[in-house]
């Protein structure tokens, strides 16, 4: 009798977590940034705003062989704007990638070579950069370090510095965040 109690009891919770569980979702970015769908959420990103957002990246990882999660977070930034029904088209965003956070821009043979596995950050960068987001890296944290600026992952850009990206986006109205 006590066994059959235990199964119904551990049944009872296996539905209840079942039933409360839910799928991540992705919208936008198909790949990354799995979010869950806040369908009784009452405050919610306007959809008729233009959304201009200039994020701070920094932080590297110590796990090489996935993606930063500064930079993932990225993908559920505009996952999150798309489920409140922004339109893509209504998202400018920009990354203004330096510091630690540098290396994941590598090109996959330039990666490889440092860290023995593929640059993982790549087909997100591609993802993202589908998606509209513009990606800057900085040519002081770049050549701090030593990196080609040829060496970048396909698709990124080189800017004078984070700094002077920061502020000229925020001069032309970007909110600001730092992953």
């Amino acid at each position: 009798m006590v066994k059959f109690k235990l199964a119904i009891t551990f049944f009872g919770i296996l539905i209840l977590n079942t039933s409360f569980s839910q799928q991540k979702i992705n919208p936008v970015i198909k790949s990354y940034g799995g979010i869950f769908d806040a369908q009784y959420a009452t405050e919610k990103p306007d959809p008729n705003l233009e959304y201009k957002v200039i994020i701070d990246i920094a932080t590297g990882s110590s796990k090489m062989d996935d993606p930063i999660y500064s930079i993932v977070n990225v993908a559920r930034l505009m996952n999150l704007h798309a489920m409140g029904g922004v339109p893509k088209e209504n998202m400018k965003i920009v990354l203004a990638i330096h510091g630690g956070a540098v290396w994941s821009v590598l090109n996959n043979e330039k990666y490889n070579e440092k860290y023995g596995v593929d640059n993982p950050h790549i087909p997100l960068f591609k993802e993202l950069s589908e998606a509209g987001v513009k990606i800057v890296v900085c040519s002081q944290s770049m050549i701090g370090r030593k990196i080609d600026h040829t060496k970048l992952a396909p698709g990124l850009q080189t800017a004078t510095s984070m700094l002077t990206t920061m502020t000229t986006y925020q001069l032309k109205g970007y909110a600001a965040l730092k992953f």
